[in-house]
């Protein structure tokens, strides 16, 4: 079976679940890039050399073979390609195709009433509604921006972002965060206002004022970095922030392994969210904002991590001096953090699923997919309409530890 991925660009983010695709018995898998990277992400570590890598095709060495290996597969995957040459000839073709999207509404879910916005979602999405024309959601709120629109019905599957899933000995990589006396609570990404790292400083500046003992590391560059040091110096904490600069993905994912604490604060802008992944992969116990793309599917809150009101400083404050005060309460989070992730959300689960699922969907015969039936929200579930409003609620539905609340 022919299986094509096409988007914008390769990166590490992409490779581990393109790696157990291609490595899947009986699917020939293509990932075809369609340009080239931007200098931002370059500059971040993002840029992989992907000249022996076999899979990884470029459109633009042979755009008209591009053309046809598009539509003369069984199967597309389309993620993060805007420009409808692409698109468009295989699905009014009515060949089996899967949208790979974030939200469509970040700035706010009242926009779908826009007419011209509507006129452009209908020749996008709506009008294949009733053609093989499927889902991908990547993030929690997805499902429910596309139901506005009456878009992909009763097609739309639980999906993300699959970076690379380390197997760790737990109680080792537990052990390795308590080498230092200090809690270390850790913030990474780019320096931007959506992504709120203010709200990290402020939250652990409450720490100081009681007296608790922390380190917090704060990786990543951008317009507000300046502000932010300047902020903790305001705070009387620059001695307990370090601020580290951009650093490679694989010195992220080791500053991880050293962490007790991973803070993670954008608001809804934050349409998926891979270092939720990566941090709950490194046993991290996670406090993130419920806005997050990727916590309504991946998190629930004080089960494998904890979360908090998008924008709601005080109570991110109360979480975190909670995870501060009691090595007991992180680390139980942390493990099931990690489990949550070499369990469910992992490459070659999510690649396992998408088979099976692509399987039903051509043969027609029902997949038998007990294997993948664990405990949470699993790839390729059908996935609930979750709306931005609820999903605070929603990642506490089976709140245990009642606690917990600020």
């Amino acid at each position: 079976m022919k299986l094509v991925f096409a988007s914008n660009y390769f990166n590490h983010h992409q490779k581990p679940l393109s790696d157990a695709l291609a490595g899947t018995e009986g699917i020939d898998y293509t990932f075809l890039e369609i340009e080239e990277m931007d200098p931002e992400r370059v500059s971040m570590g993002w840029g992989i050399d992907t000249s022996d890598i076999p899979y990884v095709k470029k459109y633009s060495d042979d755009a008209e073979k591009a053309k046809a290996m598009i539509m003369d597969a069984d199967a597309v995957i389309f993620g993060g390609v805007d420009d409808e040459n692409y698109i468009m000839p295989r699905l009014e073709a009515g060949r089996l195709t899967f949208r790979y999207h974030e939200r469509i509404y970040k700035e706010g879910q009242w926009k779908f009433i826009s007419p011209a916005g509507l006129k452009k979602k209908y020749h996008d999405h709506i009008r294949f509604k009733n053609d093989p024309d499927y889902l991908l959601c990547a993030g929690g709120y997805v499902a429910s921006d596309f139901s506005l629109i009456g878009a992909y019905p009763d097609k739309k599957y639980v999906w993300g972002y699959f970076p690379e899933c380390i197997e760790y000995d737990i109680d080792e990589l537990m052990e390795k965060k308590r080498m230092s006396d200090r809690t270390e609570i850790l913030w990474s990404g780019r320096m931007i206002d959506w992504k709120h790292p203010e709200d990290a400083i402020e939250a652990v500046a409450c720490l100081k004022n009681e007296g608790v003992d922390f380190h917090l590391t704060m990786i990543g560059g951008g317009e507000m970095e300046s502000r932010l040091k300047q902020m903790a110096e305001d705070r009387g904490i620059s001695d307990d922030v370090t601020f580290t600069g951009f650093l490679k993905p694989d010195e992220v994912r080791a500053r991880m392994e050293l962490a007790d604490i991973y803070l993670f604060t954008s608001d809804q802008k934050e349409g998926w969210g891979a270092v939720l992944n990566e941090s709950m992969n490194s046993g991290c116990c996670v406090i993130a904002s419920s806005a997050i793309g990727a916590v309504p599917f991946m998190l629930e809150h004080c089960v494998n991590g904890l979360v908090y009101k998008s924008r709601r400083v005080k109570e991110l404050s109360f979480f975190v001096k909670k995870a501060v005060e009691s090595r007991k309460l992180r680390e139980k989070l942390g493990r099931n953090a990690y489990a949550s992730m070499h369990d469910i959300w992992n490459a070659d689960n999510a690649a396992a699923c998408f088979v099976k699922e692509l399987k039903r969907l051509t043969t027609g015969i029902p997949a038998d997919r007990t294997a993948e039936e664990k405990e949470g929200i699993c790839p390729m579930d059908k996935a609930p309409v979750i709306s931005p409003l609820s999903g605070y609620g929603f990642v506490r539905r089976n709140m245990k530890d009642k606690g917990l609340k600020a």
